[in-house]
């Protein structure tokens, strides 16, 4: 829009905007960042369960959906874009890129069954307060660094901009404490969920689900404390600016970025740590007697905590949209500039949310799930002593201002080594309840009736040939 003039009063073409001094440039980006993060991550939460498919088909050698193009199978959508003898689009080899939109319109034709004598009102509010948090916990995240705005005359609203504005739902000074706080309300939906249902599995769920994430939010927000400590704020801003200069905090405190990883595991629900579901025991942990919307609700929230917390994740130890990892060498980057920039910013950063979530995907599939004791005593036997530990050593090297990277590499390495010198003087000493024990069955070809000799090797002729189709032992 047109400036100002020197001294003067606005132009009377700029009075006008019945909404003018009510919504600030600030205000007025983070509004727009919200309603396209939340869709960002309404669409990522789709193409999630689609990508853990097709990681878990690669792992277990299979194809995965491969079948639901975005044509749906629909002759005349098939050929909407054909022209005669040329196809512009081939809707029907898309990669299964269509199941997502599938499953999710099976899920709101399936019947809404709720069985008899549950809670009515609490059964349908579960499902609404677990998502509720993962929906709103990326609010204070920098997506973009600042941006230069320019200046706007907008309909309505007046003129706007001219300023520098960040890139964030909310640019707030306790940033982190929010979204540790907001993270750890869905519990409550877990366990209104599991106590409504009237069943005697869910309610087991919800239980075990309750005490697992009470356990491992104290180490995580103790890994929390310790990057605050190092770093000196509260605010995410400046946790990616101490990262772009002095190198990410995954290199100089990989002590504190392993227990945030773990609990962010657990308080996910996500294997090893599954036990709140658990199918194996319990059916379907807490969310057994939920089907239709109600029961996508959860697969929903468990998603959207993925993505929040490896958000938060490279904010605390990737450095966000920071492309420096060793914090070395000129910066080439600056905390403010264009919109491109801020595009460039957006991209890095979720590339690393993406990399996180098949990381996260990867462990589901390749750790078998851990039996409920052994990950409480995780939790309170190690978990938890580390991070204190963590947090007094953190607490003596700030008030002596020992922050350099190499100091805090020094103090983590340290605590690893010095936890992992005491693990076994502590089994000995304290004996390991949650050690498996191999029970030796009678008769078995482990422990074989006294005077039987067991052969475990086969004898069919084709199971002993090197080559059993190109061999010469006759298949006949």
């Amino acid at each position: 829009g047109p400036a100002r003039p020197e001294g003067g009063a606005r132009p009377v073409a700029l009075q006008c905007g019945p909404m003018e001094g009510l919504i600030s440039s600030q205000l007025f980006v983070s509004l727009h960042v919200m309603a396209i993060v939340v869709h960002v991550i309404l669409i990522g939460v789709a193409y999630s369960i689609y990508l853990e498919r097709k990681i878990s088909a690669y792992i277990q050698d299979r194809v995965g959906p491969n079948r639901v193009g975005f044509d749906f199978g629909l002759l005349w959508l098939k050929s909407f874009f054909t022209l005669p003898g040329v196809r512009l689009l081939r809707l029907d080899r898309a990669l299964g890129l269509g199941q997502p939109l599938a499953d999710g319109i099976k899920f709101m034709l399936k019947e809404d069954y709720r069985p008899t004598n549950v809670d009515k009102v609490l059964f349908t509010l579960a499902p609404i307060i677990v998502v509720s948090p993962a929906l709103i916990g990326f609010m204070i995240i920098p997506w973009g660094g600042v941006w230069d705005m320019p200046l706007f005359d907008l309909p309505l609203i007046g003129e706007i901009g001219g300023e520098r504005v960040h890139i964030a739902g909310a640019n707030i000074n306790i940033g982190v404490i929010y979204l540790l706080a907001v993270g750890s309300l869905s519990v409550y939906g877990v366990t209104l969920g599991g106590w409504a249902s009237n069943n005697k599995y869910s309610f087991l769920g919800g239980l075990r689900c309750t005490a697992q994430m009470i356990s491992y939010e104290i180490p995580m927000g103790m890994a929390l404390l310790a990057v605050v400590l190092a770093v000196g704020s509260f605010m995410p801003e400046q946790l990616i600016r101490h990262q772009t200069q002095n190198g990410w905090l995954i290199f100089s405190m990989p002590l504190a970025a392993v227990l945030f990883f773990v609990c962010a595991l657990a308080e996910a629900n996500r294997a090893p740590f599954d036990n709140a579901e658990a199918e194996q025991e319990l059916v379907g942990g807490y969310h057994t007697e939920y089907s239709s919307m109600r029961f996508a609700l959860f697969f929903l929230a468990e998603y959207s905590h993925m993505i929040t917390s490896s958000a938060f994740f490279a904010l605390l130890f990737l450095g966000g949209w920071s492309l420096n990892p060793l914090g070395v060498g000129p910066h080439m980057e600056p905390v403010a500039g264009s919109f491109l920039l801020v595009l460039a910013k957006f991209g890095v950063y979720f590339t690393k949310v993406i990399l996180l979530v098949c990381f996260m995907m990867v462990i589901r599939w390749t750790l078998p799930r851990m039996r409920y004791d052994q990950i409480m005593m995780l939790g309170w036997h190690a978990l938890i002593p580390l991070a204190l530990t963590l947090i007094i050593v953190m607490s003596f090297m700030r008030q002596w201002g020992l922050t350099e990277w190499w100091m805090l590499l020094g103090a983590n390495v340290g605590l690893i080594a010095i936890a992992m010198l005491l693990q076994p003087i502590l089994q000995r000493t304290l004996g390991n309840p949650t050690e498996n024990h191999k029970i030796p069955l009678y008769g078995s070809r482990f422990s074989p009736v006294p005077g039987t000799v067991v052969n475990t090797a086969p004898t069919d002729p084709m199971a002993l040939e090197d080559r059993p189709v190109q061999g010469t032992v006759s298949t006949a």
